[in-house]
Formats: structure tokens, sequence, C-alpha cells
């Protein structure tokens, strides 16, 4: 007989406990529990990585090792299992040639539309359709290479005070220290007046000293001080315009290539005026407008272009003009309506890229697989949340499992069947505490989950306090921002809130948060602001992650390591051997093991097979080699004390001073489960943003800060929530000021001032709806997020 579920057994991936699991195949199934429980572990971890490892058998070796894998789970059985497609929160790829378009394959049918039933110029060839994409060499504009943009260096941006000398550092885009008096001394040389201010220079000598691409040697003779006396040098001289160009371009120095970035002058390629395409691409259109012109459209506003021809019949015009109204509609149905084609997934957020990809498997026809999703709910209002449900929904109807790792209540409530794993989270979690029909969690008494499934009771009143004054900002316009006036009260709490694209990123992490750094550096604010004065220090928190490598971890991050290391280094073995703090970080020569180069893992590489890795055989993944190893704390060795828990760690280290705060406040932020040697490419964008704010909170700061949050809920279990903000709500207490981008309106609920943007996402955005107390704002009339406010206020939001 046909058996209608997965069954899991022995599963031991990560945290879990030898899991035994039967999870209903055609149904939309959540998996809950606290951040760190192991749901992800059970989902994307073993059933996922199973389905794909069963994939990967039937393909050729050869193939294999082109596709990432995520490699064989920890289980013992999985039976009933079908194919599954996975869709994670991953953050792309940093590429500007990577848009809207190319992720949805929207891009491929408008160039194909183009292409067979474009209005062409009378006795134009007819196109290919990769003439129509900037990323061909058949379609890009040769002068930008198809990016639209050219970057150059003009004399404003490299002097930007004419009124001093070279001497004094008039051409503010030359390095410092040393190598900018070199370039001073060589000028000097060469004869040219460096104690003139520059604007009295001659226009020849100014242009050849910023622009010329010779580089002419000549004897340095540098002025004696009585400090030292040095002797003259050859010196190369290099212009302005050369060195920036050469640094962004060359330089391993992030920091350096950031500064000449500053000097750099971006303007639309004076050739495709910012199209991106060659003129004879350019020269096409289909409705009266070129295929960089509907690019650029937001897709409601394409799909509604689009319509008259998608009506017309059964020639290729119709046909693919209706193909690309489909599929639009369903990208509009997701809240995705404001994103133009052309918009790069670079600016996009974790939740509509997920999106994206979710509306594109909606039209790919497939049916009788596991759908394997991460927080598809993240980054969405609740407004849009209903939509999101019809979408999966209709997944569902089309024939296939539906499995969501999520904390959405929302979506928990829709739920055919509920996983909580848990009870708690790292070593404290790991069990299934229930799997069965949501109702039936209302009886388990250990699910975290479960009073927020089925919460009736109205958050405690607290009376909003009073700011103590405000940063106004006036006649902002950027991106869909236009000429808007906005107040943020300082030191509340301000929860800015909107449909997703309303503008509410670029408002906080752009305008405001990029005013308050301008005055903190002494520069002038792109745009009319009043009350920076009151602002004595900015900390953004964001979702980046705190390292690209697994050598950089947890421990390193917070500074933590450095506290382990002095211990190590304290003990009498280590005094008696001469080993300093150094000796016990993995990333020396002296202490790490060599074989492995304190990596932990060696990478093997098989002919024909995707390259893996393998504990070293040398250390047995401990990174360290023996007589590091043999020096212990309290029994353990330093590659233990970083295999321990925060939580662990908390016991073990509770009496060295330099480490206690530090795991405090990671505790405190809802992150005792992570281990202190975790690396940093195994954490979610999540637990980066709370290791950010955790190595905040442990530093003693005096003056008023204001600290910019984008979505700090994301990927937060409610419970972890209320540990958080009970964090953010603290540091309003002390006197600093917090303003967050956030959808979950329990946030909202509990938030000192509430600013709306709106009223819809993308054109239909970027004005101030409402903004008052929680309360006021939960009234105001024209508000998308008033009626969501009002119940979460009255006890019914998630």
């Amino acid at each position: 007989m046909h058996d209608p579920y997965v069954r899991v057994r022995g599963a031991r991936e990560h945290n879990l406990k030898a899991v035994d699991v039967d999870i209903p195949r055609d149904a939309l199934v959540v998996f809950a529990g606290v951040s760190g429980s192991g749901k992800s572990s059970l989902a994307f971890g073993t059933v996922y990585a199973e389905a794909q490892r069963r994939y990967f058998e039937s393909v050729a070796p050869y193939a294999r090792r082109l596709i990432h894998q995520v490699g064989a789970p920890k289980v013992e059985e999985i039976t009933g299992l079908p194919p599954a497609v996975a869709l994670e929160q991953r953050r792309s790829a940093p590429t500007s040639r990577s848009s809207v378009g190319t992720v949805t394959t929207l891009s491929n049918s408008l160039r194909m539309l183009f292409s067979r039933a474009g209005d062409y110029p009378e006795g134009a060839a007819r196109l290919d359709s990769d003439a129509f994409s900037p990323n061909t060499a058949a379609g890009a504009c040769p002068e930008c290479h198809g990016l639209g943009l050219v970057h150059r260096v003009t004399e404003d941006s490299l002097v930007p005070d004419p009124s001093l000398s070279i001497r004094d550092g008039a051409i503010a885009a030359w390095p410092g220290a040393w190598q900018g008096k070199n370039l001073r001394d060589i000028l000097d040389a060469l004869g040219h007046d460096v104690g003139r201010p520059w604007r009295e220079l001659p226009q020849e000598d100014r242009d050849w000293i910023l622009f010329t691409d010779e580089q002419p040697v000549v004897t340095v003779h540098p002025v004696r001080d009585a400090e030292r006396i040095q002797r003259p040098y050859q010196g190369t001289y290099m212009s302005a315009r050369r060195y920036v160009l050469h640094t962004v371009a060359d330089s391993k120095s992030a920091s350096l290539r950031a500064r000449a970035e500053r000097h750099l002058v971006s303007a639309a390629c004076p050739a495709c005026r910012g199209r991106r395409l060659r003129p004879e691409a350019l020269a096409v259109t289909f409705a009266g407008q070129d295929v960089a012109a509907l690019a650029a459209l937001p897709l409601s506003a394409l799909a509604e272009t689009l319509r008259p021809a998608a009506a017309g019949g059964d020639g290729a015009a119709a046909t693919l003009a209706r193909d690309l109204v489909a599929r639009i509609e369903v990208l509009t149905e997701l809240g995705l309506g404001y994103l133009a084609m052309d918009r790069p997934t670079p600016t996009l957020s974790a939740g509509e890229l997920q999106r994206l990809r979710l509306a594109t498997q909606l039209r790919s026809g497939l049916f009788g697989v596991v759908y394997v999703l991460d927080e598809p709910s993240a980054g969405l209002h609740p407004a849009d949340s209903a939509a999101l449900l019809t979408v999966l929904d209709r997944l569902k109807a089309a024939g296939n499992s539906l499995f969501l790792v999520e904390h959405h209540m929302d979506v928990v409530r829709r739920a055919d069947w509920i996983v909580e794993v848990g009870p708690g989270a790292g070593e404290h979690g790991g069990q299934v505490l229930y799997s069965g029909p949501v109702e039936g969690l209302a009886c388990v008494a250990e699910s975290a989950t479960r009073r927020f499934v089925f919460a009736g009771q109205a958050p405690a009143p607290r009376t909003p306090r009073k700011p103590s004054g405000a940063v106004r900002l006036r006649g902002v316009t950027r991106h869909n921002l236009r000429g808007l006036d906005a107040e943020f009260p300082l030191g509340v709490f301000t929860a800015v809130t909107g449909v997703s694209g309303s503008g509410k990123s670029t408002l906080v992490g752009q305008v405001l948060a990029g005013a308050v750094a301008d005055h903190l550096e002494g520069g002038e604010p792109e745009f009319a602001a009043e009350g920076l004065a009151a602002v004595d220090r900015l900390v953004r928190v964001d979702q980046k992650p705190i390292g690209r490598t697994p050598r950089s971890n947890l421990a390193t991050y917070t500074g933590l390591f450095d506290a382990v290391r002095k211990v190590f280094a304290a003990t009498d073995g280590a005094r008696e051997r001469g080993y300093t703090a150094g000796r016990f970080s993995f990333n020396v020569a002296a202490g790490r093991c060599e074989a492995c180069q304190g990596e932990g893992f060696v990478a093997v590489e098989l002919l024909f097979l995707p390259g893996s890795y393998a504990p070293c055989d040398a250390c047995g993944g401990a990174r360290y080699n023996p007589e590091t190893l043999e020096i212990t704390y309290r029994g353990a060795n330093i590659a233990e004390v970083l295999g321990m828990t925060v939580d662990a760690a908390a016991g073990f280290l509770g009496d060295v001073p330099a480490a206690r705060r530090g795991l405090r406040t990671l505790q405190d932020v809802g992150l005792g489960y992570l281990r202190l040697g975790q690396p940093a490419t195994e954490l979610s964008g999540g637990e980066a943003q709370r290791i950010k704010l955790a190595t905040e909170l442990q530093r003693t700061h005096r003056g008023h800060t204001l600290y910019v949050l984008d979505e700090p809920t994301t990927g937060l279990h409610p419970a972890d929530t209320e540990l958080l903000m009970r964090q953010l709500h603290g540091l309003v207490d002390a006197g600093n000021t917090v303003v967050v981008v956030e959808h979950d309106m329990t946030v909202a609920a509990a938030a000192d001032h509430v600013l709306d943007l709106g009223p819809g996402g993308g054109a239909a955005g970027g004005r101030v709806v409402a903004s008052g107390t929680p309360r006021e704002v939960a009234q105001a009339a024209g508000s998308v997020t008033a009626r969501y406010l009002a119940e979460a206020l009255d006890g019914g939001g998630s």
C-alpha cells in the first residue's frame, strides 16, 4: 500500500539526538522551534540532503563535480522521500550583472520578444536575442562593457578644498603617511610650488599634477629633521588619477579601495546613456519603447504595457507577451510588483530573493516534489503574508509537498502539520517534541511555540518614553523617496514599518545613517538635516557575514578569543615553556597544526568527483599541534574550549572577567547554543546580526549613541524576539536611541514611536503615511500597517 509519509529514522545531523519522525507528504508542514533548536538540521541538513544525495547517485560522476553538494546526512534511514527542491535564504553573489530579470529568467523572454516581434528600423537586420543582453559580447555597450556606468575622477573629486596648498593636503585622493609625503616631495623636486594654494596654481600645472600618465623619476632630497637623517633617494611620480584607478583596480586592502572609491565620480555612460546596450539593439522597439526602458519599469507597469499584445491572437508577439504577463502576475501576487527587471540582485533582501525563486518554481510545472523552504515570510509585511500562503497552497494543489522552516505565527497557524524541535537550542535541543496537526500542539507543555500560536492576550500596556530631541531630515530624494520629510525622535525606540519596497531601508539604512555618519566625520550631509549634534556615535547592526572564511569565528569576532588565549598563556605549563598568548592562535605558525595550517580539515581532491573536506589526520580537526594541546586550563585544552557552547563556556570561564561579560551578552541575545569556535561561514544572517549586537552591548560607552538595525527579528522565534527586544529597550533606557526597520508587529506595538511608509511599494510608496505612538498609527486612515498593528496591540498579532 502507498505510504503517505516521509519516515526519518535515527537522524543525528548537528545537534539532532537520533531523531525519529514521520512527516506527511502532499501537505504544508512547518518545522518550528527556537533559534538553534535543530529544525534546519532536520529539514535541510537531513531530509533535503538525503534527497539530493539520491539524485546525485543517478548523475554521471563527471557532471557531479560541477554541482554544489551538501554531503550525505547522518541518518540511519529515510523512506517515502520524493525528489526535493530547496529554496534557502542565501544572499546573492554581489554582482551588478545579476538582476531580477536574470533570477526569474524573465529577461530571456523579454529579449526573445524583441528579437522575434520587435519593431526594427527600416532595412535593419533582425537581431538574435543575445544582442538584447548587456551581459553578452553581442549586446553590451563597448564603452561601459554593459554596466551602464563609467567611473572617472574630476578635479573637484580629487581636490575637495582648493584653498589648501599641496603641502597642506589639497590632493585629498593621495595616500596618507610616508607615501603621500613622498609624492609631495617629488612634485617639489620637479619644480612645482607646493606651498601655494591650489586654486592659485596655473590650470596647466593642475591638470598635469592630477591627470598625467607620465611617471618621471627624480632625485628627492628630504628635509632633514632633528629625529633622523634621511638620505636622497630616487622617487617615481604617480598622478592622483593614476593612483586612484590603480588602487581601486588592484589593491588587496578593502579600506584603501574604499578610500580611493570616494574620489571616483560615477556617471551614466555617454555612449549608451546608461542603457547598457549597443545602438543597434536600442533602435528596436516594442509597444513604442526600447528593451532598456521596458526593463526599467516596475513589473506591474510592464505587465500593463504588454497586455494589449498578449490579447492579440496566436503570433510570436502574443505568445511571448502572454507568457511574460502570466509570470509577472505571480510576482505581483507575492508583493513584488514594485521591482523592476533591471534591479540588481545585491540590492534585494534575502526574503525578496527567495520569493523571486518561489515564483519561478510556481511556473515550472513540477509535481510530486518536496519543496523545502527557509522562512519564506522573512522580510514580508503582514499584508503580503496572505498572498504568500495563496501561492504555497497553489504549489501544494499542483501535487507537491511543502516543508517550511518558519517563525511567522500566521504561517504556522495555516499549516496542515507541525514538527516542533526543541525544547531549547544547541545541546539543549535536537529532539522532536511534537509531530502532528497544529491544534495538537496546545497539549505539549515543553513547546516554546505553543503560547505564540494560541496567544490571545494583549501585551502589557506601556507608557511611551518622552523624546529628548529629534533628528529631522528634509527633502530626501533617493530611489522611491521623493522630497520626503521625516522626523526621528531621540532617546526612544522607533520602529519604521511599511510594505516591502516602501522605502524603509533606504530611509533608515542609507539616508538617516548616512547623514549621522557624515556629521560625525565632519562632512556635510547629503540632505538638509537638523538635530545631528545630539548624536555622539552611530552603530549600524546589519545582517552581513562577520567573516567569509572558517578562520573567522564567533570567538575571534567578539574578542573572546583574546581573553581565552591570555588565560592559557597564564597557566603554569605555558609559563614554564615560554608560551605567550600568540602560541594559542590557530593563525600563528608556532602553535597551529602545520599539516592543515590551523584549518582543522584538509581538502580532498578526487578525480571526476567533487572536492570534499576531511578532518586533518595529524590533529584530528583540533587545529593545533600536540605541544600546544598539552597545555590545559581546568583540564581542558584550547581546542576543547573552542568546542564549547557559549552556555558551557559561561560556566567554565565564569570567573574570568574579560570573558564573562562577552559570554553573558551573547546569552542575552539568545546565542548561548553557538560554539565559541563556530566558523563565520556556518552562521545565518540573523545570527551574524545578533553577534554584532552582542559585541556592541559588551562595550561600555558614555554619551548618546544611535543604533540602526534592519529587520533584527529575521530568523528569530518569537521567544528569542522577546530576549532581543529586552536588550534593545535596555539600550534606550541607558539614554540611547534605537531605530529598527521591522515587519514584526509585536515589535512595532512595543515601540515608543512608529514611522509608517507607503502606502505601497516602489513608485506607489516612498511617503510617510503615518507617524506617532503605536496606538496613533494603528488608527491612521490610509495605512496598510494600521490594521495589523491594531491586532498586535489587542493581542492577536504574531
